[in-house]
């Protein structure tokens, strides 16, 4: 545990104080519920709180306010403390006029929630709203209490950073310790052999590792390659575990499948990665995708998926002759009458040597949420013009002090989703520098500058920068599958009518999802002309194992 004070909860209301500090009783004991009348007092307790070391989790306001608009009172103090979720909540009898005339406000992202204020005892609809918001404010802002895997090491950058990424993703609690510290004199003890940096202890197994890569942290957590064990023939093997693979998963294994996922890094792919997710069906509140991923597992795994993750597939042998095709990994080979290739891209590299030198070093490839944290008052840049980037810059806006959007087009217009482009208009320390791109980067230990090119005139410019965060979009992974899956001219995998039609069967093409290969069938972002949306990946996912049950019927 620690002697760290609790966060606490702002409850901002002239009329229902004292109701809606009474319903949040029941978070009494891990938060500090604070009363306010007005938003002048709310601004004047917040500030008193910050002095003091206390964390604001959340706000929540009265959607009538004697002193301000409602959501202009929540900007006020999101300027306070940008990392807070913010909730506003109508009394029953002016719920629907505030519902519409607050709806544009809920769209910007001025607030997270509205909600209708409890009239009752055990309202866990309004609960339930309230407990996801404090899910993710723990798991993204706060500083783990308890953590289930101890990093050692005089800095946090480059591996460090890459494996504290990784656990994130994992849904494994993770802090770093000096070594001159009481936890890291204690792991540098208990290891066996010379330290070297960092040392990682994961409790799980009580091991402590001297890891080289991520991938040695995975191993430690989920076994080796050769520990996998399938000697029979399954009926489908899903091939990464993102969105799509995972809805195939949970489809596949619900209608009784004998269904296989091998992912080579972490549960949720890319996606794993986005910080909150606004346009997912089911969640109004939004959520994160490393929460999705962790419920598309569970749910997997309830219905009897076996998952094999650390382990990337290095070869496909396509079975002939009724035969079953042959998954190849590091350490065993896995045979399945079916396949479904779902494992996503990557982002695309930068490729200028001077930047990716200080790759873990203030240059992330991908959101790296857990690298946002140390941009804390810092300014940064996002290059990327796709929802993935959106939600970094989002996300990095509640710790940097200024985030700037790079992206070689006018403007985002034609790349991002509007909710995002709408959400990222409102927040003041977002700005979008349009018609320009990263040429140059430098600075002594750590980044210190980037210089931007204009795509109009050439012109360049240097500018003082502590992080750079790379999304520039899709490289397809593919270099492992057979010749006879056909590609298009980028490595995207062709499935139906995008199949050549030397490749037909009988002179009829493929189905929708399916390759040039019978019996092995691609979703999600890995297949050329897919949407590279979270939502349809889930969708192909969901959608493939129909055309995996007519493949399996006695008939083939």
């Amino acid at each position: 545990m620690t002697d760290a004070p609790k966060p606490a909860i702002v409850v901002v209301s002239a009329q229902h104080a004292d109701q809606l500090v009474d319903e949040f009783g029941r978070y009494a004991r891990d938060y500090e519920i604070a009363k306010t009348r007005s938003v002048d007092e709310a601004i004047s307790v917040t500030m008193s709180l910050t002095r003091r070391g206390v964390q604001v989790a959340m706000f929540v306001s009265d959607s009538r306010l004697p002193d301000n608009l409602a959501p202009t009172a929540l900007h006020m103090l999101r300027s306070l403390v940008p990392t807070s979720r913010r909730v506003l909540v109508a009394p029953w009898e002016y719920f629907r006029e505030d519902s519409v005339a607050f709806r544009p406000a809920l769209a910007k992202g001025k607030f997270d929630a509205f909600l209708l204020m409890p009239r009752g005892l055990r309202d866990e609809e309004f609960h339930l709203a309230i407990v996801e918001l404090l899910n993710e404010w723990g798991a993204s802002i706060a500083a783990p209490l308890v953590d289930s895997v101890q990093i050692v090491s005089p800095d946090s950058r480059g591996l460090v950073l890459a494996i504290r990424d990784y656990l994130f993703r994992i849904g494994a609690p993770s802090r770093v310790y000096p070594p001159d510290s009481e936890v890291g004199r204690a792991v540098v003890e208990a290891y066996d052999g010379e330290p070297s940096w960092p040392l990682v202890r994961v409790f799980s197994k009580d091991e402590i590792v001297a890891p080289t890569s991520v991938r040695d942290v995975a191993m430690s957590i989920y076994g080796r390659p050769d520990e996998i064990d399938v000697e029979t023939v399954v009926d489908v093997v899903v091939v990464g575990a993102g969105p799509a693979g995972l809805a195939t998963a949970v489809y596949a294994s619900s209608e009784g499948l004998g269904t296989i996922a091998i992912e080579s890094e972490a549960i949720g792919g890319q996606a794993g990665t986005s910080s909150m997710i606004r346009n997912y069906l089911g969640f109004p509140q939004g959520i994160s995708g490393t929460k999705l991923a962790q419920r598309a597992r569970s749910q997997a795994l309830r219905f009897g998926t076996r998952f094999f993750t650390g382990w990337p597939v290095t070869g496909v042998k396509t079975g002939v002759d009724g035969e079953p095709h042959v998954v190849c990994t590091e350490g065993a080979d896995v045979r399945a009458r079916a396949i479904v290739i779902a494992c996503g891209v990557d982002y695309r590299k930068l490729n200028i040597p001077s930047v990716d030198e200080y790759v873990g070093r203030g240059v992330n490839y991908g959101a790296a949420m857990t690298a946002a944290r140390e941009m804390e008052d810092y300014d940064v840049l996002v290059v990327g013009g796709g929802n993935s980037a959106g939600q970094a810059a989002v996300h990095l806006a509640r710790f940097a002090r200024t985030v700037t959007i790079v992206v070689r087009r006018p403007d985002l217009s034609a790349t991002m989703s509007q909710y995002l482009i709408d959400e990222i208009s409102f927040n003041p320390r977002i700005t979008v520098r349009g018609n320009a791109c990263v040429v140059d980067g430098g600075g002594t230990d750590t980044l210190e500058w980037v210089e931007l090119e204009s795509t109009l005139d050439g012109s360049r410019e240097r500018v003082d920068v502590r992080g750079l965060f790379l999304l520039l979009g899709a490289e397809p992974r593919c270099e492992w599958m057979p010749p006879d899956v056909m590609r298009d001219e980028k490595g995207f995998v062709l499935t139906g009518r995008d199949v050549p039609m030397e490749h037909w069967i009988d002179g009829c093409p493929p189905a929708s999802l399916a390759t040039s290969v019978p019996g092995i069938f691609a979703v999600g972002d890995v297949r050329a002309g897919s949407m590279k949306r979270v939502a349809s990946a889930a969708g192909e996912g969901a959608s493939v194992v129909a055309l995996v049950h007519t493949w399996l019927e006695p008939t083939h």
